[in-house]
């Protein structure tokens, strides 16, 4: 089955992003799509020597309903700020977050995570891979905004990528 599908996981995302971008199931749909999630991960074999090792289980699970959670939030948040606030009372901070995680997938999930909560974004990754720069549009408190991008994200994370 290794050889078939050097990465199954890619395999099944490559072939529900088809279906998402088609907008349907169709058995044309299906087909063109199994063919790509079966020849792209072929293909970019050579590009992965070492896979990351995951943990697709509650942790996963967790991580992923705290990121939805945080995101319908963080809209509410953000559309408050633009309805009720002056541009003038915005307290946009550059935050800079420390970042235990070695992994190159680890460390670009949390970038990722960081971007898709509005209101932050991350800009840069430091060249040894040990802090994130992530703009922040409303941050009272610089130091607690980066303590909890690290306890609700980084931790589990870490826990995800052990």
């Amino acid at each position: 089955m290794r050889r078939l599908l050097p990465h199954p996981a890619l395999s099944a995302m490559l072939l529900i992003v088809w279906l998402l971008m088609a907008n349907s199931v169709t058995v044309g749909g299906l087909v063109l799509g199994g063919c790509l999630a079966l020849v792209l991960p072929k293909f970019t074999e050579p590009f992965w020597p070492a896979r990351p090792r995951m943990r697709f289980g509650r942790a996963f699970a967790g991580y992923l309903a705290i990121v939805l959670f945080d995101i319908v939030v963080a809209n509410f948040q953000v559309a408050a700020l633009i309805l009720f606030r002056r541009n003038a009372d915005l307290r946009a901070r550059w935050l800079v977050v420390p970042i235990a995680l070695t992994s190159p997938e680890a460390i670009t999930m949390l970038a990722g995570t960081i971007s898709l909560t509005p209101g932050t974004v991350t800009a840069d990754v430091s060249a040894d891979g040990r802090f994130l720069l992530v703009h922040a549009l409303d941050a009272a408190d610089p130091a607690a905004e980066v303590a909890r991008i690290k306890a609700r994200y980084e931790a589990r994370l870490q826990r995800i990528f052990a």
